[in-house]
């Protein structure tokens, strides 16, 4: 394959078929001499004449004759092969799995819409929510996830990203918590309070722990959990003190109550950053159309249910 020219083989084709340099160089677009030079190529590379001088016209060869039957399929098949792929795609029909990785409030919180918008697009499409147990790029570049959601931080440096919602921390407490006595919440109260903290690495402080120290406050955090709604559940049921992504609140549970259904949430008192929500995927799913549908779709359920981005 050294040297080969891919491009030799549309112009063969156009010969064979025309029969003649005047006609191929009208069908590929150039001149008659650019065609003669590639005939000459043409001959070199594949050592016979291809077409020869028979009177006023020229004829093919037997080995022309021979590849006259061949050449138009295999040039197809070449072009499909290197064209840009194209976007048509039947989603109707699409039988595929998808598998997205995110931890649990993003599960609890929108996997219904989701799994209604896609199941509604494309029926025989399967979904696999994958936990998100650590930060690691392996499984996307390895294909074993086909979308990460959650904040950005540090990635592959390859990786897509397309911003989904912006976010922003609250607190909870159950209704009747003795820090709703008072008639404002201060930083104050809020740090004297028993916190349950939400920590995939099992660390006891979180977002709220440096503002409180700029005011030279610090809270009490009695229990970690993994995921969010873990908190919300300690929360529910104890004087404990939870913080959660805003977009937690007003969840569907399975029962027909609210996620949030015991508890009163209220805004902190003291300020923390903004939570920035992105969709990752491997840059080998760029041109992929049905990956392409399939994060259109995602973001098109993130976007609806949580406007501001």
């Amino acid at each position: 394959m050294d040297d080969v020219d891919l491009n030799l083989l549309r112009a063969l084709d156009a010969l064979l078929v025309e029969g003649g340099v005047t006609g191929a160089a009208r069908r590929l677009g150039l001149s008659r001499s650019a065609v003669s030079r590639t005939l000459a190529r043409l001959r070199s590379v594949t050592g016979d004449p291809l077409l020869v001088r028979a009177g006023r016209g020229l004829v093919a060869t037997p080995y022309a004759a021979e590849l006259r039957e061949r050449v138009p399929a295999l040039s197809r098949e070449v072009l499909a092969v290197l064209r840009l792929a194209t976007n048509n795609l039947d989603i109707a029909s699409l039988e595929r799995t998808f598998t997205i990785r995110a931890n649990e409030g993003f599960v609890a919180g929108l996997s219904v819409a989701l799994v209604a918008a896609i199941t509604k697009a494309a029926p025989r499409v399967r979904l696999r929510f994958a936990p998100k147990a650590e930060k690691d790029a392996r499984p996307l570049r390895e294909g074993q996830i086909d979308l990460e959601i959650g904040v950005l931080g540090v990635f592959a440096p390859e990786v897509r990203t397309r911003s989904l919602f912006r976010d922003s921390f609250v607190g909870l407490a159950r209704i009747g918590h003795p820090l709703f006595s008072g008639a404002d919440i201060t930083p104050e109260s809020y740090a004297a309070c028993d916190h349950v903290v939400t920590s995939r690495k099992g660390e006891f402080t979180g977002p709220v722990d440096d503002a409180l120290a700029e005011l030279k406050l610090q809270r009490t955090a009695s229990v970690v959990v993994p995921g969010f709604p873990d908190a919300m559940q300690i929360a529910r049921h104890s004087d404990l003190v939870a913080l959660v992504p805003r977009s937690c609140l007003g969840n569907n549970l399975e029962n027909g109550q609210t996620a949030t259904a015991g508890l009163q949430s209220f805004d902190l008192p003291v300020r923390t950053p903004e939570i920035v929500v992105s969709a990752m995927w491997h840059p080998r799913m760029d041109a992929d159309a049905a990956h392409r549908w399939f994060r259109d779709t995602v973001v098109s359920v993130c976007r609806t249910a949580n406007p501001r981005r």
